[in-house]
């Protein structure tokens, strides 16, 4: 649980969306965190998903961090363009 926080990088290894790239959001107990990608599960609506169906992918968003810890709104394009800055990242590696 100490390993996943909150702009942290997950990818779903479980579930209906297994394969898809999120961004938790914030934590909800000891097993489940919510999560979103912008997409399919908006900011508004986060999915909460169990620790053990997701897989950290061992990087965070400055963007998204900086925004939590201001309590800024974090909005769907945020989440998105994160998550495609990402991608390009992973792919250029």
């Amino acid at each position: 649980m100490n390993d996943i926080y909150p702009s942290a990088f997950v990818k779903s290894v479980a579930g209906r969306d297994k394969g898809r790239i999120f961004i938790v959001m914030s934590h909800c107990d000891e097993a489940h965190v919510f999560i979103s990608d912008g997409k399919m599960r908006r900011v508004e609506t986060p999915k909460k998903k169990k620790v053990k169906h997701l897989r950290l992918l061992g990087q965070h968003s400055e963007l998204i961090s900086n925004k939590l810890a201001e309590d800024s709104r974090v909005t769907n394009p945020d989440i998105r363009r994160a998550i495609a800055e990402l991608s390009t990242w992973r792919e250029n590696e």
